[in-house]
Formats: C-alpha cells, sequence, structure tokens
C-alpha cells in the first residue's frame, strides 16, 4: 500500500503585492485540497561592488546583512503580510541563491502545481508575462497557474 502524500503546491515569492496576491491563492488552493504550500524566494550576489541594499541599510541597530539573511527576513516578512500566522495551511519557507526563473523550474520539479504572480500592466502589456512568470509557464516540470492581480489594481 503507497503512502498518501499531500500535494505540494510551490508559490514564486519576491515580497512584492503580486507575489503575494499569488501566495494567499496558493494557501487557499491548499485548503480546498488538502495540499501544503513551499514560499520560495531566491538571492543572487550583487556583481556591482558599490551596491547597497536598502535592506541591509534599513536592518535594526544598523547591522549589515548577509543577501541570504536579507531574502530570509524579506521571505520571512512577505508570508506574514500576505496570509498572517495562522494561514490555514501549511506553509514552509525556503530561501535558494539563484537565478529566480531557474530556482522556481528547478523547484517545480518535485511541485504538484507552481503559482507565480505577475505585474498585471494595463492595456496591451496585459496579455504579456514578466520574464520570471514566462520562463516558468514555458519550463515548469508541473502545471502553472499565474495570479493577475485584482481588478482595481
Amino acid at each position: 500500500m503507497t503512502e498518501r502524500t499531500e500535494p505540494v503546491i510551490v508559490v514564486g515569492m519576491d515580497g512584492s503585492s503580486h507575489s503575494k496576491e499569488a501566495l494567499r491563492w496558493a494557501v487557499e488552493q491548499a485548503k480546498a485540497v488538502g495540499g501544503r504550500v513551499e514560499a520560495v524566494l531566491s538571492w543572487q550576489w550583487s556583481r556591482n561592488p558599490f551596491d547597497v541594499t536598502a535592506t541591509a541599510l534599513d536592518a535594526e541597530d544598523t547591522e549589515l546583512l548577509t543577501a541570504e539573511e536579507a531574502a530570509r527576513r524579506k521571505l520571512l516578512e512577505a508570508v506574514g503580510d500576505a496570509v498572517g500566522a495562522e494561514p490555514g495551511a501549511p506553509v514552509s519557507k525556503r530561501v535558494v541563491q539563484g537565478v529566480p526563473a531557474r530556482v522556481l523550474v528547478d523547484a517545480s520539479e518535485k511541485a504538484d502545481l507552481m503559482v507565480v504572480g505577475t505585474r498585471g500592466y494595463g492595456g496591451f502589456k496585459a496579455a504579456m508575462l514578466g520574464s520570471v512568470s514566462q520562463q516558468v509557464v514555458q519550463h515548469a516540470k508541473c502545471s502553472v497557474v499565474v495570479v493577475r492581480p485584482p481588478a482595481g489594481d
């Protein structure tokens, strides 16, 4: 007899309102199917030696953060903002070094569903996806849902 595993829904997070909307959608889907959500945020080393991120500048006690720690804090805050402390479905958080589209495509290999947001441009641009969303849709190893922002945004 095979062991039943819950569906895994991976959500691409970047801290934007669009990714938070994608996370909210994913949590509702996880509730409906008895699944769990994995919120994934990627980070990269800056190749610009003069780059000082706002995250590093805004950190409490003026501590300098590593890029990975800044990403971890950003993800924790974004998940909390989007779904609160008790979202109603299990939500794990994972920070991965790499290019966002590649990180998400790799994560899709062990997912039952991938959820991403899109910037939701108006007019002609509304027909186009952002570059990360487009790459994920084209290359993911599982089904992908692209969550558009609410009509008023």
